[in-house]
């Protein structure tokens, strides 16, 4: 019988793991009157992920002429996006090409994750996704709309307060079903229903802000800059439990843009804990990391137990996602020592038991090694929104 990893890879599937130079793919045809933005993104994107190169290998790599090569990159020099960095060695006789490159400290930009359990975070990268400097604020102790936009203002002002270069934007991941204009329309822990985040944060600031669900937001930053692959969930956990999914290079977004809001889904028929939505058994209320380290905590000797009922849990809803997607891999981004080991063990033989054998065996779920994937991944919402670079 044929392996898992050989179907897949009859099927077309890509089983690289994701690097430099792949982005994800828009699902729109482009325009006539979109081709100016189309290829300038391209000439960016190819920057960003190859580096420097010559005008004449740009147009080589990107497949567009010289002049329309020299044109846009005139026009982003004059933007401060590009930079010429020196004269390249040649062999050969002729006049040495001058290289290019994206000006990666040229500009800065703000990331924010507003979902962890007991503060917002922020910080500072310049365009090649270095952290330049980082704040943190409190959750109100007791949150209402106001108050909580409040204390995000306040933690944007200050992390636009310590940039050094002219901002490209501020980018935020947040809990709850996020509309493509930045209006919050359901974050229940931060009290926000219909709340245009973005838009009060754009005319507070003065800056360009782009808003997405935290989870997303997390799964770009695996896709640009980890390892994620093609078909590729990824399960958020901290306050509560959220998802992304990527399948095919793109990302889902879903009907009613909540593609991968699976913190709400009973899983198992046992009841087990209540949640804070009044119901029992949520997958959201036996996994989300506040809970299970005061559990472990209370009780170390049942440490194992409770992590790997937490992990079965997880392992059950994430089947049905791969099955139905038929997704590479999953991956969890949390703490490592609460999630590695017997919890990670737990979450993959669930999965496996409960997926057609010999198709999906091969699905590994693993931790995100990157840290404030949240915080990348708004900056990455960012990249796109203005330069096209993902």
């Amino acid at each position: 019988m044929e392996s898992s990893h050989g179907q897949r890879a009859a099927r077309g599937e890509e089983l690289v793991a994701f690097g430099s130079g792949r982005r994800l793919r828009s699902s729109a045809k482009v325009l006539p009157e979109q081709a100016r933005a189309h290829n300038r993104s391209l000439v960016l994107q190819t920057l960003y992920h190859r580096g420097a190169m010559s005008r004449a290998d740009l147009a080589r790599e990107t497949g567009l002429t010289r002049v329309t090569i020299s044109d846009l990159v005139a026009e982003s020099i004059a933007d401060g996006i590009i930079h010429e960095i020196g004269v390249r060695e040649a062999a050969g006789p002729g006049k040495p090409p001058i290289e290019i490159d994206i000006d990666r400290e040229g500009h800065q930009v703000i990331g924010i994750d507003l979902s962890g359990a007991s503060e917002f975070t922020g910080s500072v990268l310049d365009l090649g996704g270095r952290t330049l400097v980082s704040h943190s604020t409190p959750l109100p102790e007791e949150p209402d709309a106001e108050h909580t936009y409040q204390a995000v203002l306040d933690l944007a002002r200050r992390l636009a307060a310590s940039a050094t270069r002219p901002v490209l934007g501020v980018g935020i991941g947040s809990p709850g079903v996020v509309r493509s204009d930045g209006l919050i329309i359901n974050a229940s822990n931060l009290a926000w229903h219909d709340f245009p985040l973005e838009r009060r944060l754009t005319e507070d600031l003065g800056l360009p802000v782009m808003i997405g669900n935290d989870a997303n937001a997390a799964i770009l930053a695996e896709y640009t800059f980890g390892e994620g692959r093609p078909a590729l969930m990824l399960a958020r956990l901290d306050g509560g439990v959220g998802a992304g999914v990527t399948a095919g290079g793109r990302r889902l977004v879903g009907a009613g843009l909540a593609a991968g809001e699976m913190g709400h889904v009973v899983v198992g028929t046992d009841g087990g804990p209540w949640c804070s939505c009044g119901r029992i058994g949520c997958l959201e209320a036996g996994v989300n990391v506040p809970r299970l380290l005061a559990e472990t905590a209370a009780a170390p000797e049942s440490r194992g137990e409770i992590l790997a009922d937490a992990g079965t849990r997880l392992g059950m809803a994430i089947a049905l996602i791969v099955a139905a997607l038929d997704l590479a891999e999953v991956v969890i981004a949390g703490p490592a020592d609460l999630f590695d080991g017997v919890f990670l063990d737990a979450a993959t033989r669930a999965l496996h038991d409960r997926t057609l054998e010999g198709v999906f065996a091969d699905v590994p779920i693993r931790l995100s090694d990157q840290r404030d994937i949240v915080v990348r991944g708004a900056v990455v919402t960012v990249l796109a929104a203005q330069l096209g670079v993902s």
